[in-house]
């Protein structure tokens, strides 16, 4: 029997986004993060994060340094009683990054690389999963990977409305999306 994702995106939905966050100090959960992820845990889901990090690519931070802070983001969840299945992320750049980062890739989101290795590492059915993000590419991402809800979270940004389009449904924060999922279900 397969398993149910609720993918995450990072930044912006699991922490505040300060652009190119790589150390704990700058780390900063939102807040109803691990609730949201206890319910969703209760019920089954397998808790996966998504994440760019086109910072390693530009030289901003080392994966190492990505590594560590994952590692501590991981334990702080555990401390809660949800534990992250995977932390998947995509170093690269097609523009602005060192030469071993620089190309385009298929894990780089819109581009599903990312979901796709997790669906296969965890044997998921992507038809019963979530993806839950604050931009548009994790949006286009669940969708070519087959990810049949697509969440769009506000997270403090403002979004055009072609743009909330793609998204199933759009709210202020992972705190809400419990209510949505299982009052819909």
């Amino acid at each position: 029997m397969k398993h149910k994702a609720l993918f995450l995106d990072r930044d912006g939905v699991i922490n505040h986004d300060h652009a190119y966050v790589h150390t704990i100090d700058e780390f900063e959960f939102i807040e109803g993060v691990f609730e949201a992820c206890q319910q969703f845990s209760r019920r089954g889901y397998k808790i996966i994060v998504v994440t760019n990090q086109s910072g390693i690519g530009r030289g901003y931070y080392d994966e190492q340094q990505f590594s560590l802070l994952s590692k501590w983001m991981c334990e702080q969840f555990a401390t809660h009683h949800v534990e992250i299945g995977g932390v998947y992320f995509c170093p690269h750049h097609p523009k602005k990054a060192l030469p071993k980062y620089l190309r385009a890739c298929d894990c780089r989101k819109p581009e599903p690389g990312m979901l796709l290795q997790a669906i296969k590492d965890h044997d998921i059915d992507p038809a019963q999963s979530i993806m839950v993000g604050d931009k548009i590419s994790d949006l286009g991402a669940a969708k070519a990977a087959g990810v049949t809800t697509k969440i769009l979270v506000r997270s403090g940004q403002t979004f055009e409305e072609a743009s909330t389009a793609e998204a199933d449904f759009v709210c202020d924060a992972l705190s809400d999306v419990p209510n949505i999922v299982f009052k819909s279900a």
